[in-house]
């Protein structure tokens, strides 16, 4: 699961008594909710699901293939069905393609989600091995599923959008600044993305 309240608000605390313009922003919006994920393979295939499409979209295919192999829609199942059945739920040639992968890696036991390395950066490189599953996607399964406490996703636009606003600073940080930034915020930097998210659109900064 992922960071609770309690992990997101002492990781904000350890970086406010660092950090003052982090605790003033924390006063004026106060500490984010949880954004928990389950583990495992379902996490991954809906993030597959749910890439370049509307919530509304995603939705719609994420029942569809429920109806068609079930609720735990075992991978051995989706390996099975054939491309008009798939292409009927909404997935493209595409999507199944990286579908299929991700699937495959878990069938063979070539990826064992149960038991990735607890190396960050090791983690990720496994997640990335699945077509479809770019670093973004891994940091976000890490740190939301994993609940990983210092995952730090500086490629995300709403967490430089996000960091920038807290910090003051006169424009949108770039991937490298980001990671700069937030350097000296580690093992906390999960409960910081997270916060950066939360200020993301927050009228109060």
């Amino acid at each position: 699961m992922g960071l609770t309240a309690v992990q997101i608000a002492e990781g904000l605390d350890h970086i406010a008594a660092l950090h003052p313009a982090m605790a003033g922003a924390i006063g004026r919006v106060g500490y984010p909710e949880p954004r928990i994920r389950a583990t495992g393979y379902r996490t991954l295939l809906r993030t597959i699901v749910g890439q370049q499409v509307s919530v509304s979209a995603a939705a719609s295919v994420w029942a569809k293939l429920e109806a068609l192999l079930g609720e735990d829609m075992p991978p051995s199942d989706l390996l099975e069905a054939d491309f008009d059945s798939l292409r009927a739920c909404g997935l493209s040639r595409q999507k199944q393609g990286y579908a299929r992968s991700l699937c495959e890696l878990v069938v063979s036991g070539e990826l064992d989600l149960d038991a990735l390395p607890p190396d960050d950066e090791e983690a990720i490189a496994e997640l990335v091995k699945i077509k479809g599953i770019g670093r973004w996607s891994a940091e976000i399964y890490l740190l939301f599923a994993e609940g990983r406490p210092d995952i730090w996703p500086a490629g995300d636009l709403a967490v430089q959008v996000g960091l920038g606003k807290l910090l003051g600073l006169p424009d949108r940080p770039s991937e490298k600044q980001t990671r700069e930034l937030a350097e000296g915020w580690r093992p906390h930097r999960g409960a910081a993305a997270i916060f950066t998210w939360h200020c993301y659109n927050n009228p109060a900064l």
